[in-house]
């Protein structure tokens, strides 16, 4: 099968991506850049009757499950990620005006107590390599008196503040998100030359996101959401029948969501050490960052495809013509569809019968040679039984003129 691509019609419609998530209520709370847009999962569930279920099994930060709350829907979702679990449940938790108004008070109260800390105090701070690259000493003294004061509290008081801990913790960092991935300012790595005034800052930063956390949290859910920590590849017993199956699964380019995550998980303390870092992208569909690399070497399948035939023609020329990586990516791309193949076939059962797929993906490209996953993910469906699945270009994803974004569609008969 061969998708036809009218490429001077397309723009590259950023409305659909995380972009549009920035300041739209909770969608904003925290940035994770290979998150969908909230507008284009309002759009594919805008026609459902009220009370539908919609199963996201990649929650990823809980855009589709919060849309769904939004919406007056029953909105479910899936991920391996503990971190993930929290975050997601948190922003699709209701919250009383009691628990606000504490929760307002108590920012005032942590930042006060956060001030008290002198510099040399014995103050916990997460295990991060080279963790002066992040912060200036100035940031990193008052984000450590943060994390030890909201110690002190529990419950959604407790949530809500360390969303705001997670927020400002990057906004006061060396970070950038001028790309797809995660990296460093220019500046990192430099002295400060305002280092007490980093504190300051960080300490009105802190301020100010719990002050704009508070104000979202205020719109309540017509609707409501579970979130569930579990491997899609396999069943999750606890997901209700679901009318529509809305996802974007990881992509097939080596993108790694822990690695994105790894400041929020260290300050959280999901994370510890980083071989836990990569232990858990090993788990991850299409994760092969740190030791899931060395992981990835060794990984036999443990069963076929309806795919496998296209597939080792494409990962035979990756393993050919990429030198020393060639094999390795060339593992990588089998072990992706390998794992989507399990999913497929361990979501079918929790979709009801006449109920949708969509699956928001783009394809990849490795060493000029396409992976066509749109198209292998159509296959699957239809070795599965789907009926009427398609496969529609969404956007242009960047300068890579063979890079889109597609929607594969389907019914459960």
């Amino acid at each position: 099968m061969t998708t036809v691509v009218d490429r001077a019609a397309l723009a590259r419609n950023e409305h659909m991506t995380f972009r549009a998530n920035m300041g739209v209520g909770r969608h904003g709370w925290l940035r994770l850049t290979p998150a969908y847009g909230v507008r284009l999962v309002r759009d594919r569930i805008s026609h459902l009757p009220e009370g539908s279920v919609i199963t996201d099994p990649f929650s990823g930060t809980g855009t589709t499950p919060l849309a769904a709350a939004e919406l007056g829907h029953f909105g479910q979702s899936v991920d391996v990620n503990p971190f993930l679990i929290w975050l997601g449940t948190v922003k699709t938790s209701r919250y009383s005006p009691r628990t606000l108004l504490a929760a307002a008070d108590a920012a005032r109260d942590v930042v006060a107590a956060a001030r008290a800390h002198r510099r040399d105090d014995d103050l916990w701070q997460p295990d991060i390599f080279r963790i002066e690259k992040w912060w200036s000493p100035g940031a990193l003294h008052a984000l450590k008196a943060l994390r030890a004061s909201i110690d002190r509290y529990e419950g959604q008081v407790r949530d809500l503040l360390e969303v705001s801990l997670c927020r400002s913790l990057i906004s006061c960092s060396n970070a950038a998100f001028n790309h797809q991935s995660m990296s460093f300012k220019d500046r990192a790595g430099e002295p400060a030359i305002f280092d007490i005034d980093d504190a300051t800052q960080t300490f009105a930063v802190f301020g100010q996101e719990t002050a704009s956390v508070v104000e979202s949290a205020r719109y309540d859910l017509l609707g409501s959401a579970g979130i569930h920590q579990g491997d899609s590849r396999e069943g999750v017993k606890a997901l209700k029948e679901a009318d529509l199956v809305l996802t974007s699964p990881p992509y097939v380019n080596r993108m790694s969501y822990i690695r994105e995550l790894r400041p929020y998980m260290y300050w959280l303390r999901y994370l510890d050490l980083a071989s836990d870092a990569g232990d858990l992208d090993w788990r991850a569909i299409g994760g092969t960052w740190g030791t899931a690399t060395s992981k990835l070497k060794s990984w036999k399948p443990e069963t076929g495809t309806p795919v496998d035939e296209a597939m080792r023609a494409v990962c035979d020329r990756i393993a050919e013509d990429g030198g020393k990586n060639g094999p390795l990516l060339s593992a990588y791309v089998h072990k992706y569809h390998h794992d989507m193949w399990l999913h497929f076939q361990a979501i079918t059962p929790t979709l009801k019968r006449g109920g949708a797929v969509s699956y928001i993906v783009g394809n990849s490209t490795f060493y000029k040679h396409e992976v066509p996953v749109q198209e292998w993910y159509a296959v699957m469906l239809r070795e599965l039984g789907y009926e009427d699945v398609k496969v529609e270009i969404i956007r242009k994803r960047n300068s890579n003129k063979a890079l889109f974004e597609y929607e594969v569609t389907g019914i459960r008969p």
